[in-house]
């Protein structure tokens, strides 16, 4: 299924989009995570879905043996390239249900803030696509938002199948309704398990970050 509202949003917003990293009350956390992340995929060949600008591909990028960072959007991925110095990292569109085969070309796999908008009836497929075209044991690394009252911004509705949405609203005043999940640790072992192996996850106040291996 296409994701129309939500390419739409990141294109519109890509901009200025990495202004999210700079709420005050988040900073601890992100601080913590710039650590983790970047020793979690040293020495890793890492296929990178849904990139953004690449604000955490270039942290990965200073560790990992190479970073091939993905995104449907050619507007974020201009950006991301403008502002990636390392050699060691490339580029391209991809759809992020639509990935090529490539058994044994990585070792990781990591999506930053992509899991929250895949809908819930399509997380299956989403991990049967990423067994079949990467291959076992190749190390899986999401990382997520946690919901927290007075930072997020509000869920305004809840569909049939558990999906929440939120209204974003863009730079010209104008509001997007987007696919925006907050699942809880029981939620993400039960969905996971059938796919990957070695489930860990760690919860900050404001965000989550889960590793685990494909089977």
């Amino acid at each position: 299924m296409k994701h129309e509202s939500l390419i739409e949003y990141y294109a519109r917003h890509a901009a200025d989009y990495e202004k999210v990293y700079d709420k005050p009350e988040r900073q601890a956390d992100l601080a913590a995570l710039r650590g983790k992340l970047p020793e979690l995929l040293r020495g890793h060949k890492v296929l990178e879905i849904a990139c953004g600008t690449g604000y955490w591909t270039r942290l990965i990028g200073a560790t990992a043996a190479s970073v091939h960072a993905t995104d449907i959007n050619e507007a974020t991925l201009a950006l991301a390239r403008d502002r990636q110095s390392g050699g060691n990292v490339t580029f391209a569109q991809a759809d992020a249900f639509d990935l090529p085969a490539a058994p044994g070309q990585y070792t990781a796999v990591f999506a930053g803030f992509w899991w929250s908008h895949v809908k819930r009836e399509e997380q299956d497929r989403f991990l049967a696509q990423l067994r079949a075209k990467l291959g076992k044991d190749v190390l899986l690394v999401l990382l997520d938002n946690t919901y927290v009252d007075g930072s997020s911004t509000v869920i305004a509705r809840t569909d049939q199948e558990g999906n929440t949405y939120q209204i974003r609203t863009l730079g010209s005043g104008e509001r997007m309704e987007i696919v925006k999940n907050f699942p809880t640790d029981s939620y993400l072992r039960k969905k996971l398990a059938a796919a990957v192996k070695e489930i860990r996850i760690e919860r900050l106040p404001y965000y989550w970050l889960l590793t685990a291996r494909l089977k």
